[in-house]
């Protein structure tokens, strides 16, 4: 399906170029002279806009911010022969996917226009994949300790005693259940979850437990237990410690005997379940504190703690590939600057953290490349832990901003302090920015005075 482009610009010359050039590549494109005529029509059916900046009536900033609350899926390439480092960064903040300046060969305008449709289809497909998706998650690492980890998984899988889970909050306790109750003998039978601390206390013993029709005000029918529900496979109890000991102590009389008694009857039901339970506080202070028996925690055979992400960073690479499959951005990579600011960071809340940083940044990055400045702004505050050399595969914004940064510092004879007030950044901004883009004193002197 051909991909439709919108043009306008106040210049009608211009606007029958970039129609001749596009063309060539079987593009379909319309052409305004005005933004007020173009925002008539249904902007929903464009695949691309390309907007000139210096308008009559309404510039190309109004438009696009107009374009962006109206339609703010639609990319939209800024163009201009009057660029400036503020022009740039106010195109940025507005929503522009990219920014060309005038004059611009028409190979420059062809290549511009098929990165930007790229990138929108490949998030097309993201979302298409997200809504496919059915793949079981999986623990992700390859690192020594994670080998490790995965042998006392495989060791302990198909056993029948119950396992209790520690580790920090977003490690993957729950996909570490998943993949005890997969690669076990029970794996074709139900896997049940059960969150502890999401239920109130007086409900969650009839929720595991069930109930006879008429047991208390409200049960209009039998309710089957979820230990029950479970029968021949696993349930999985999240966050035990939130469990009162009033219940513990029921639930110890089940891990004892498998036996189970619905609130209101007075049969007693034998269920064969697997028992794995996730610790969200230290269990050894709970068992102090008296706040978690003593006794229950002894009917757990095995004590399992998952790894932190900082202690295998190495895997962080590895983990970015499998969730940029995940969310649909294959063809997406990570620069090496900004990978080295991910590898720094010490991930408190795990693997839960970084997919959630990662989904940020994919959505705020219109480009292929994920760059240190795309990641969230704790990652750019730290010392100049990113070293690289000047890439070649700048984008026209990043060019524009190079320049800028690179002729502020030659005039002020690469006073650091001096150029980042001018420029309005911090100078730890600066620094970033001075050694992302390769600027060296030695490699571009200052400008000397006549």
């Amino acid at each position: 399906m051909r991909k439709h482009i919108l043009i306008i610009d106040d210049d009608a010359v211009a606007c029958e170029f970039l129609q001749e050039t596009l063309r060539l590549d079987g593009y379909e494109v319309t052409t305004f002279t005005s933004a007020q005529e173009a925002l008539q029509q249904d902007i929903s059916s464009y695949d691309l806009i390309m907007s000139d900046i210096r308008m009559p009536k309404m510039n190309g900033l109004q438009f696009l911010d107009q374009i962006k609350k109206q339609w703010p899926d639609v990319p939209v390439i800024l163009m201009t022969a009057y660029g400036s480092l503020d022009t740039t960064m106010e195109a940025i903040s507005l929503g522009a996917w990219d920014y060309i300046s005038k004059p611009f060969s028409p190979e420059d305008c062809r290549a511009i226009v098929k990165k930007v449709l790229d990138v929108r289809e490949l998030r097309e497909k993201r979302m298409k994949l997200q809504q496919e998706k059915t793949e079981e998650p999986k623990l992700i690492g390859s690192s020594a300790l994670m080998v490790d980890f995965y042998k006392q998984i495989a060791r302990i899988a198909d056993a029948s005693a119950s396992v209790l889970i520690e580790g920090e909050s977003g490690t993957g306790k729950e996909l570490t259940a998943r993949s005890l109750h997969n690669m076990s003998s029970r794996g074709d039978k139900p896997f049940v979850v059960v969150h502890c601390g999401a239920i109130p206390d007086n409900l969650l013993e009839s929720e595991l437990f069930g109930y006879e029709k008429g047991s208390f005000t409200g049960a209009n029918h039998q309710h089957v237990g979820l230990l029950e529900s479970a029968q021949g496979g696993t349930v999985f109890l999240d966050e035990i410690t939130e469990m009162s000991t009033a219940l513990q102590g029921k639930f110890l009389r089940f891990m004892q005997n498998g036996e189970i008694r619905k609130i209101g009857s007075h049969e007693v039901q034998n269920v064969a379940v697997r028992v794995v339970a996730a610790a969200n506080k230290n269990i050894d202070e709970e068992v102090k504190s008296g706040r978690f028996r003593m006794d229950l925690l002894y009917r757990f055979i095995v004590r399992l703690h998952v790894p932190s992400l900082r202690e295998h960073k190495e895997d962080i690479p590895l983990l970015i590939e499998s969730l940029l499959k995940k969310f649909g951005y294959s063809n997406v990579r990570v620069s090496l600057e900004a990978m080295e600011l991910l590898m720094s960071y010490d991930w408190p809340g795990n693997v839960r953290e970084i997919e959630n940083v990662l989904q940020q940044t994919l959505l705020l990055s219109p480009f292929a490349v994920i760059l240190p400045e795309n990641l969230p702004p704790r990652f750019r505050q730290g010392e100049d832990i990113v070293k690289s050399d000047f890439p070649g595969d700048l984008s026209p914004l990043e060019i524009a901003e190079r320049e800028k940064i690179l002729q502020t510092l030659q005039a002020n004879a690469w006073n650091q302090s001096k150029t980042a007030q001018i420029l309005d950044i911090d100078r730890k901004t600066l620094r970033l920015k001075i050694r992302r883009y390769g600027l060296t004193n030695e490699k571009f002197p200052p400008v000397k005075s006549s």
